[in-house]
């Protein structure tokens, strides 16, 4: 390791954003909060949008708080989540506002989309999983719609692009958020013209593909005057919010699964190469695209995002403050197994009253109807944890292997109870954390760029030595597993709904 170093790692969740400062010493790492501010979706009579323009604003008072607190960074870079994206007219001005990939334009896209073309050829050519939220069909609904911002449109960005692009003026798609549009070709290495062109979709939008760690300029003059920050060089990381999680995983030797756990869950596998055949069709898996040459072979959970809404939901019905801890606490004291539900059910996909909702799939599902608080987020964290096996199951299907350990990382992973689910569901030992994989996965990818690090293997284990990982043994397996021989009948028969 060369002289001791900070960069600053601007991450974009679904529910918050950060500007975080990261610091790298003798074999190890520390993170430091400089600023967060609340993310979301906002509703216009046109749809649901994120405010891109007050997400841009919130990281320059981020910017300036660390140049005020006298950080000085060796570099900067930006991660979010994937699939939605700005469009730029031919002067590379923003054309509207980015919808949100939670939007209802792409309800019953994918009839739609397989009327063109069929179901196996997509996915021979980009091996992503069929979600309707996915860049390609939120643009096929742009095409059906005949929308005017596609007419003018010259670039699509995603939204980590936008931003660098606003920071440096470097136009390009970063590889690991371009992987989760399904407009990717994992075969070519670059866009799926194939697809594109069979549903219309104007295949000049897309740019070139620049892989993590790459350089992609310096911060604007206006910038640095603004925050009072140097030209510090704008590397993009890993900006799949997802792909930067992964960079941070702790993990050593032996066949390991990894769940990156937020307001999404995504469980999976890390993999040299994608997996792309009849069984991991039939089994809705995905291939992103990571850093260094991995991808990840996973497959979404719905996540804490039924939690967030229902807490949403509730906060409206108090005025005092209802915290996450308070929610878990009552779910630890709920009866277990009262019920279980599809997390993936398009019922929970929307906003909107999620604690009906979840009694309405119990009451047609002829289970007992959750009353309490407690008892409807004891559900969803059981019915997460069952999931979760549906997957890991799955990927030793696809890979042969017997997964060893589950690396559970992100904010999702100070969620005690439900890491305790997990092990329970799996059968399998837990190492929960670290809970800001993404930011650090973020600053690991800079430091590759800058030419710290020489492999991924080498960072983990600087983020081994430098944060406190948690082991949860699984108990009470008998109970889980014969509740779970009744949920696996439930996913059979929910396993196509998408579809």
């Amino acid at each position: 390791m060369k002289t001791p170093f900070s960069v600053l790692s601007v991450d974009l969740g679904a529910e918050s954003g950060r500007v975080m400062g990261i610091s790298f010493s003798t074999q190890s790492l520390t993170v430091e909060e400089i600023y967060r501010f609340k993310n979301g979706a906002i509703r216009t009579p046109e749809g649901l949008h994120w405010d891109i323009l007050r997400l841009w604003e919130e990281i320059l008072q981020g910017l300036a708080l660390a140049k005020r607190r006298d950080i000085h960074p060796a570099s900067m870079g930006v991660d979010g989540w994937g699939v939605d994206f700005a469009l730029l007219d031919r002067q590379k001005t923003l054309i509207g506002i980015p919808y949100h990939y939670r939007d209802s334009r792409t309800n019953g896209i994918l009839s739609k989309a397989f009327q063109c073309i069929p179901r196996e050829d997509i996915f021979t050519h980009t091996g992503v999983q069929f979600m309707p939220i996915n860049t390609l069909y939120q643009l096929l609904a742009m095409v059906l719609q005949s929308s005017p911002h596609l007419e003018i449109a010259e670039t699509l960005l995603m939204i980590p692009d936008l931003f660098h692009y606003w920071l440096c003026g470097f136009i390009g798609n970063e590889f690991t958020n371009a992987t989760t549009s399904q407009c990717f070709s994992p075969l070519t290495g670059t866009w799926a013209y194939p697809i594109l062109r069979a549903l219309g979709i104007p295949d000049h939008l897309f740019q070139s593909i620049v892989p993590p760690g790459t350089m992609l300029g310096t911060l604007r003059p206006e910038i640095c005057e603004q925050t009072g920050l140097s030209s510090i060089p704008i590397i993009a990381p890993a900006t799949h919010d997802t792909g930067a999680a992964v960079v941070a995983v702790p993990a050593q030797s032996s066949p390991w699964a990894w769940i990156s756990s937020g307001t999404w869950s995504i469980a999976g596998v890390e993999s040299p190469t994608p997996v792309i055949d009849s069984r991991t069709l039939a089994l809705n898996f995905t291939n992103e695209g990571g850093a260094l040459g991995t991808w990840r072979l996973s497959k979404n959970v719905m996540g804490l995002w039924l939690v967030q809404e229902c807490r949403r939901i509730w906060q409206a019905e108090q005025t005092e403050p209802l915290t996450y801890d308070e929610l878990t606490f009552q779910a630890s004291l709920a009866q277990p197994f009262l019920a279980w539900i599809n997390p993936d059910h398009p019922d929970f996909l929307p906003p909107g009253d999620l604690p009906a909702r979840i009694r309405t799939y119990c009451e047609r599902t002829h289970q007992k109807i959750p009353q309490t608080r407690g008892e409807v987020v004891r559900i969803i964290l059981e019915s997460m944890a069952l999931k979760y096996r549906w997957i890991i199951a799955q990927l030793e299907q696809v890979t042969g292997s017997v997964i060893q350990v589950i690396h559970i990382v992100g904010g999702g992973s100070k969620n005690r109870l439900l890491n305790q689910f997990t092990a329970n569901a799996t059968g399998k030992p837990v190492l929960a954390g670290p809970a800001e994989a993404t930011t650090i996965g973020n600053a690991i990818t800079q430091a590759i760029g800058l030419g710290y690090f020489s492999s991924v293997a080498e960072a983990r284990a600087w983020v081994r030595a430098s944060f406190p990982i948690e082991a949860i043994d699984p108990v009470e397996t008998e109970r889980w597993n014969e509740v779970y021989t009744h949920f696996y009948q439930r996913m059979k028969e929910d396993e196509n709904i998408y579809l």
